[in-house]
This record gives C-alpha cells, sequence and structure tokens, in this order.
C-alpha cells in the first residue's frame, strides 16, 4: 500500500512529539488539583491536606497561560475548617486574579470541609453515588480518666490560668468546659454557613436551612438540593465545554522526590541526636490521628 510522502513524513513525528508533549494538541490544557484526604496536620501516618501542602500545586495550576480553566478533583471527608478555609480562599483569590473559571468534582467523599473545598469552584460535580454535604462542625477525642488510674499512672499538669487546662482526655468531663466548646463551635458552624450560602446563592433557596444541621446525602440528592450542578465526570465535562482534544493536566506537588519519600516539609522528625522523645511523641501522636481519620472516613461508610 502506497502511502503519501508527506503524510509519512510528519506522522511518526507528529506522534511522537504529541505523546512526550501534551502541550503540543490543539486542544486546551486543563490543570486539575488532586485534593484527597483529611484535612489537618501532617503527621507520620497521616499526610493531611494543608495550604503548606497545596499552596504550590494551586499557584502551578493557575499559571499556566492560557487554560481557560482550573478543575478540582475532590475525595476528603473534612477536617481542619482552618486549613479548609485557607485552601479555600487561595483558590478563589487566583481565581479572581486570573479570571479564571473553576470546577469541582467530587469522588467518594466531599463532606464538611471537603464541601467546603467543593465551594471554591464555580460549578460543582458529583456521582450519583458520591457522598456530599455534612455542613456542620465536630469535635472529638477519647477519654482515659478511668484508664490511667488503673494502670497506675498519675497525670501532672502545672498551669497559669484558671482555664489554661481544659478538655484534657485524661481527667473527667467538665460541663462548663463542653459548653464553652459549643459555643466555639456554634461560630464556626455559622461562618461555615455563610461561606456556603455566598458560594451557591440561589442554588439553594428551595432546600432552606435543613442542608445545614450536618447531614450528608447521595449526589443525587445534593442535586436536587443545589449543592451540586450535575452529576457527570470531569472527563466528560470537560470534553463537552472545551472539545474532543482537551488535555486534563494533573499537577503535582513542587517538593522534589528525595523530599516527599522522606517527608521532608510535613512535620516528621528525623533520627538523630536528641530526636527520639521527639519521634515517640510524634509516633504516638500520629497514631491517635491516624486512628481519628479513620474514623472520620467510617462516618460515611468508607
Amino acid at each position: 500500500m502506497k502511502i503519501d510522502s508527506e503524510r509519512s513524513k510528519g506522522f511518526g513525528f507528529r506522534t511522537l512529539w504529541d505523546t512526550v508533549n501534551p502541550f503540543h494538541s490543539k486542544g486546551p490544557v486543563i490543570p486539575v488539583i488532586r485534593l484527597t484526604g483529611s484535612i489537618g496536620a501532617a503527621m507520620p501516618f497521616q499526610q493531611g491536606l494543608t495550604i503548606a501542602a497545596c499552596a504550590d500545586a494551586i499557584e502551578r495550576a493557575f499559571s499556566i497561560k492560557n487554560a481557560p480553566a482550573v478543575a478540582l478533583q475532590i475525595n476528603s471527608p473534612g477536617g481542619s475548617p482552618v486549613q479548609s478555609r485557607l485552601i479555600y480562599e487561595r483558590i478563589r483569590a487566583l481565581a479572581t486574579e486570573k479570571s479564571r473559571k473553576v470546577f469541582a468534582f467530587t469522588e467518594d467523599v466531599a463532606a464538611s470541609g471537603g464541601y467546603m473545598l467543593a465551594c471554591a469552584a464555580d460549578e460543582i460535580y458529583a456521582d450519583a453515588s458520591s457522598l456530599v454535604g455534612s455542613i456542620g462542625v465536630v469535635s472529638a477525642g477519647f477519654g482515659f480518666a478511668d484508664f490511667i488510674g488503673k494502670i497506675g499512672v498519675e497525670r501532672r499538669v502545672y498551669t497559669s490560668g484558671e482555664n489554661k487546662f481544659q478538655l484534657d482526655p485524661f481527667k473527667p468531663e467538665n460541663p462548663d468546659e463542653i459548653s464553652r466548646l459549643k459555643k466555639i463551635q456554634e461560630i464556626v458552624h455559622q461562618d461555615f454557613i455563610a461561606l456556603v450560602k455566598d458560594s451557591r446563592g440561589s442554588r439553594l433557596a428551595t432546600a432552606g436551612d435543613s442542608l445545614f444541621t450536618g447531614e450528608f446525602w447521595s449526589g443525587r440528592q445534593a442535586l436536587e438540593l443545589g449543592l451540586v450542578d450535575g452529576i457527570m465526570d470531569i472527563r466528560t465535562k470537560m470534553r463537552a465545554l472545551y472539545g474532543e482534544d482537551v488535555r486534563l493536566k494533573v499537577i503535582q506537588s513542587g517538593r522534589g522526590f528525595l523530599k516527599r519519600k522522606l517527608g521532608l516539609g510535613t512535620g516528621t522528625v528525623l533520627a538523630g541526636a536528641d530526636s527520639g522523645a521527639g519521634f515517640s511523641h510524634d509516633f504516638a501522636a500520629g497514631l491517635i490521628s491516624a486512628l481519628e481519620e479513620r474514623a472520620l472516613w467510617a462516618r460515611f461508610g468508607l
């Protein structure tokens, strides 16, 4: 079979070039930021989503020239309200600065702080079976007051300030301390509600304040309530908007390979002089943190 010489000369080179250089395609490039896991400080057993961990990827995503939009892929049961808001605000600030539209696509879960992250988008899309919502505030922990007595451990804490030693898991619960905590939770909850209302606007009109009880819903229910804008995956939506040649480019964190392997910049303590006590403390804290993270996912049956 005879092949046109000009076509044959260009075909092999263009195919190879398209493979090694996705930007060569005529289709637009959509940077994708993956926001996966619980939100909060990193521990030895937990790589939490924080503004420190995410900032580089967010900045790089919005710096890609001629990208018509930025996409967020979210799979998070929530966590720290502070880190959730900081990530949200960074995305919104850059979206405004760069005049860039933002789309969020939820995977298994976008709940609590995970839903706050989704609210950083102009439009939110979910799978029919995604779990969405949980717009509330929770504090959880463990109580060891009876346990330490049984094993012969004495708790010693010295403070200056009558309310400094509150909510310690090694002492019995105090109603006054719980009352103070719930007041703080209510303030944080109202801020969360205001953020969701500001983000979703009139799309929430039919649901009312029943959305803000901490309940969560399936993707299809969330669509009916106005929490999401459609049932669709990222590839289908981006191709519908920007054509069949659209390229999705996942933006990775800027930390190098060695730093990622050693955990540098994530709070990990490296072995060395005087690090034994610190490592032991971080190990114990990390183990508890991992259990709490597992409990976060377990709330959604995952």
